[in-house]
């Protein structure tokens, strides 16, 4: 199966690291063009060296704030044209841990909601009109295992934005599927991908992280490029005929 993106426009959100920086390197060896989007500056810098100057440019962007998804994009498509591909992989969980319900502020809340639901809303919102004018775009949604079962952390504004974005990815892809765009979602399962998920590895201890890798069919952890290969697949034409659909990467559950 040969999957390449030659003269295609690609935007990738939370790109600084982790999974973001493994599919922007993904889609830049194959010949795209990478838009690598994020708050974390010099994470971003990272990212454009590993994929090359020539094939990416960094955008500095919070995806939460709407006016500035539709400069950004604006900006994207005047130097590109329109996007071909977005992969929607901003979010996480913003610093929190799990604690219960009672202890949950509305900050605590609504901050994790704005970046792994709002974030993905606002960005398709932002690059549909081009994809629908040229009749051609692919959205991908990075959601988590959390949003199809439970937060291994106990964080329920994850768990529950996670699952509001794979309702998300459905809704939209009867939505847009008559120009010919096609919306997914890739639900992966725990990754050692960035500072956060590997200080949940360690406070697992040893028992814990036993447990976990019990559960998982092939006993054992993923990494960022069994996330990329499933997005580079939904974007690719192999997948022209799939769309409002969840494909969990977790090692089998």
């Amino acid at each position: 199966m040969n999957i390449e993106f030659s003269g295609k426009t690609v935007i990738v959100t939370g790109a600084a690291h982790g999974f973001g920086r493994a599919i922007a390197q993904a889609f830049a060896s194959r010949g795209a063009r990478v838009h690598v989007c994020d708050v974390n500056e010099a994470g971003l810098a990272e990212t454009v060296a590993l994929c090359g100057v020539a094939s990416s440019i960094a955008h500095v962007l919070d995806v939460s704030d709407r006016s500035a998804v539709q400069a950004t994009v604006a900006k994207i498509e005047a130097a590109d044209g329109s996007a071909d591909i977005l992969v929607n992989n901003a979010g996480g969980v913003r610093g929190q841990v799990g604690r219960p319900i009672e202890e949950i502020s509305e900050s605590d809340w609504q901050t994790i909601f704005d970046a792994n639901l709002s974030g993905a809303f606002f960005m398709t919102q932002a690059v549909a009109p081009s994809m629908k004018k040229q009749k051609f775009g692919r959205v991908i949604n990075i959601s988590s295992g959390a949003g199809l079962g439970i937060s291994l952390t106990g964080i329920q504004a994850y768990a529950s934005a996670k699952a509001g974005q794979i309702g998300l990815t459905r809704q939209l892809a009867h939505e847009l599927g008559p120009w010919n765009i096609t919306v997914n979602n890739v639900a992966p399962g725990f990754v050692l991908s960035n500072p956060t998920t590997e200080r949940q590895w360690e406070a697992m201890g040893a028992d814990g992280q036993k447990r976990l890798l019990d559960n998982i069919a092939l006993k054992r952890l993923g990494r960022p490029d069994d996330i990329a290969n499933m997005v580079l697949f939904f974007a690719s034409d192999q997948a022209q005929w799939i769309s409002g659909q969840v494909i969990s990467v977790d090692g089998g559950k």
